[in-house]
């Protein structure tokens, strides 16, 4: 499941690098910070056994399909390109959080869930403005 999900988010980068290259523009300045601490915060969820590492991904891949669905608001109807790879990034997001809670992801608790939603709001908001 794991590597599958890991092929699918390593296509997730290169298709938007690609497209943001094909619109003129560029990935983040940040995103060695981001993916040391997507890095560090994989590596915590795993220290604290399979289970709340999968509950981890499940509400991972929530949040990001969600935030997935508000950029598909935000596009022009008429970028169909655009369109197509985040929808296609959304369902595979989707599909990931779907195998996490098959193979046995436990619920994290509102708390954490409402940590990780305000770490990813500073994390999109810098990263706006840079």
């Amino acid at each position: 499941m794991l590597e599958k999900s890991c092929e699918e988010e390593t296509d997730h980068l290169a298709w938007t690098k690609n497209r943001l290259e094909e619109l003129g523009g560029h990935a983040s300045f940040l995103n060695l910070f981001f993916y040391v601490n997507s890095f560090l915060m994989g590596v915590i969820a795993g220290k604290m056994g399979d289970a709340w590492s999968l509950g981890f991904v499940e509400e991972t891949e929530i949040q990001v399909a969600n935030h997935l669905e508000t950029h598909l608001h935000r596009l022009s109807e008429h970028d169909q390109k655009s369109r197509a790879i985040v929808e296609k990034m959304r369902d595979e997001e989707m599909h990931h959080e779907k195998a996490a809670v098959s193979a046995g992801a436990r619920e994290l608790p509102a708390l954490i869930k409402k940590l990780m939603r305000c770490h990813a709001a500073v994390m999109t908001t810098v990263a706006y403005f840079i």
